[in-house]
């Protein structure tokens, strides 16, 4: 039974979304010590502990890879490229532009945009094998330009195989775990290094991440999914299929509710109860709206937007469009009643790679900005340097790196033939 809670300032919620890893830390760090250490064999030894590998190698051949993509259930590969078609254009759109413009006399400044050379993506395959993370996390690289995409996903499904083949990828390893987030981050025999690691994963991947965040660049720390609804009115039904649409994915998932109205949270409660009963995956989904979820009522909607953007959410649904302008922290925004979270999971294009436990309050999701490097560009003109010269000298001194003030002053006698 979901908890109902009756508020009168968001400052009385009480809520800790943030998943403490110092337990995984502890149990991953032998493993990445291993990796780092004895690369393949190492690899090769906590794959078949904790992948399931067999005798199968790291990597899927190319034969394999084609033959997936003949297997796909043909709607679900025609999903597969309609969702890749929509992706991609949205990536397209978010891709930062070059500039270089004079900003006054002389001081010409801007940026060069450059792809970063090789990616890793990470792509859950345990209790649900997530082929839309791959399509999330590549279809963005290879608008940014990435020329290296390498995919680590312990137990491909025939679906995530496919669409890789669709996505003309050819560097798929049968792994996951910590060891595969250690592998991509120094290398081994098999498996060349890559610059950045992007994908959710299990609490064992996130604290690898976390660990190993500066050796290799990283997208963010993943914990448990979760949504907020901010509703004052709507359709009970709807309202708790989209709550247990993230209940489902995991039994620490939070779905919240933040509404001004007792009719509409009590109604909402009942729906939660009634759907669980014919739900497949209501084992899971229970334990996440028991435990992990809530309903919050407050007496205003101001209040309830106050709410969301203290919980940071990874998720937010909106059903009054008209309160967007208050949002200061969300994952991503779904906006009125005909948006749900699931097609921004599936097709609607934008990633669903997103921020979790407050981490919204610092970025937003995965775009094609985190597979490129923005390099400012500066050019000055003799004129525009003389005319910083004073500038640059007087804060030069006062921090006392004198070599810094002649190589301007230098200039300046030069270009007086002094």
């Amino acid at each position: 039974m979901i908890k109902i809670h009756s508020i009168n300032s968001a400052e009385q919620a009480k809520f800790n979304r943030r998943a403490d890893l110092a337990e995984y830390e502890k149990a991953v760090r032998s493993i990445l010590d291993a990796i780092r250490k004895q690369g393949d064999s190492a690899l090769l030894r906590y794959a078949r502990q904790f992948d399931a590998l067999g005798d199968l190698p790291l990597r899927v051949t190319g034969d394999e890879l084609r033959e997936a993509a003949e297997r796909m259930c043909p709607e679900v590969r025609k999903a597969s490229e309609l969702a890749i078609r929509n992706i991609r254009q949205f990536a397209e759109a978010q891709l930062p532009r070059e500039y270089f413009e004079e900003f006054s006399p002389g001081r010409k400044l801007g940026w060069i945009v450059k792809p970063l050379e090789a990616v890793g993506c990470y792509v859950p395959s345990g209790r649900y094998p997530l082929t839309s993370t791959l399509l999330m996390t590549a279809v963005l690289a290879q608008t940014a330009g990435v020329s290296r995409i390498c995919v680590a996903s312990p137990k491909p499904s025939i679906e995530i195989l496919g669409c890789a083949h669709l996505l003309g990828l050819r560097e798929i390893y049968r792994i996951g775990g910590a060891h595969a987030i250690a592998a991509m981050t120094f290398g081994t025999e098999t498996i060349v290094r890559v610059d950045r690691i992007v994908g959710p994963g299990n609490l064992y991947v996130s604290a690898a991440k976390k660990l190993l965040a500066g050796e290799v660049g990283i997208d963010f720390i993943a914990g448990p999914t979760e949504i907020v609804i901010v509703a004052s009115d709507g359709n009970p039904r709807i309202i708790a299929a989209d709550m247990l649409a993230q209940a489902e994915h995991d039994p620490s998932a939070s779905a919240i509710l933040i509404t001004t109205s007792q009719s509409l949270a009590d109604a909402v409660s009942s729906e939660l109860e009634a759907q669980l009963r014919t739900l497949p995956t209501a084992p899971t989904a229970a334990q996440a709206i028991d435990n992990g979820s809530a309903i919050f009522i407050t007496p205003d909607l101001d209040i309830a937007v106050e709410l969301a953007n203290r919980i940071a959410p990874e998720h937010l649904a909106l059903y009054d469009a008209h309160l967007l302008p208050q949002i200061r922290n969300a994952g991503t925004i779904f906006l009125g009643q005909t948006s749900p979270e699931s097609a921004g999971d599936y097709a609607a294009g934008p990633s669903h790679v997103l921020p979790t436990g407050g981490i919204a309050r610092l970025r937003g999701g995965l775009s094609t900005a985190d597979f490129v490097k923005l390099i400012a560009v500066q050019e000055l003109s003799p004129s525009a340097l003389a005319d910083l010269a004073p500038v640059i000298t007087a804060l030069a001194r006062a921090e006392g790196l004198e070599a810094h003030a002649r190589s301007v002053e230098f200039r300046m006698e030069s270009r007086h033939g002094c």
